[in-house]
């Protein structure tokens, strides 16, 4: 494999783990971009096997964020239709929040989704103001630490791919 082609595809793989910044999924465009470069370099050391615990640990990280994101907020006195309305507020509010801030409103736009999104559901439920705004703290607290781990697992993902493409 030639030396600028595994310079290429670690600054795709960088762009690529940026792309947590706007709420994209992010560990799968790094998992599609080595699969890509898998293919287009014969020699590539990723074997299947390398391949397919990237894709389990991706979507472990993904149930981590929902289960994080669904602890906190029934940690907090959340309902499940207050989780409910987390869950679809966080990606509600990314897709709002997507065209400001260059693109960081996503991110800013999830978590504060996740929280108006518990809000707005425990008190149609009629729940007491204050009891509702601390199981919407629940839920965005949760979020924060699910796109954590999203993000760890993602600066795993660049550190081994960092290895296999240039055999460190």
């Amino acid at each position: 494999m030639s030396i600028t082609l595994a310079i290429l595809t670690f600054l795709l793989l960088i762009l690529a783990f940026f792309t947590h910044i706007f709420s994209f999924p992010a560990n799968w465009f790094i998992i599609l971009i080595l699969g890509i470069w898998s293919w287009i370099s014969p020699e590539s050391p990723l074997t299947l096997t390398t391949f397919l615990v990237f894709v389990a640990v991706a979507f472990l990280g993904e149930c981590i964020e929902f289960v994080l994101q669904a602890f906190g907020a029934r940690k907090y006195g959340a309902s499940s239709s207050g989780n409910w309305g987390a869950f679809a507020g966080a990606i509600f509010g990314a897709i709002l929040g997507a065209p400001f801030f260059l693109g960081l409103g996503a991110l800013l736009g999830a978590v504060g989704g996740a929280y108006l999104g518990c809000l707005g559901v425990e008190l149609m439920n009629h729940r007491p103001f204050d009891e509702s705004k601390k199981a919407a703290l629940g839920a965005m607290i949760g979020k924060v630490l699910g796109l954590a781990v999203k993000i760890g697992i993602g600066i795993a993902f660049l550190v081994h791919a960092f290895e296999l493409l240039f055999r460190v």
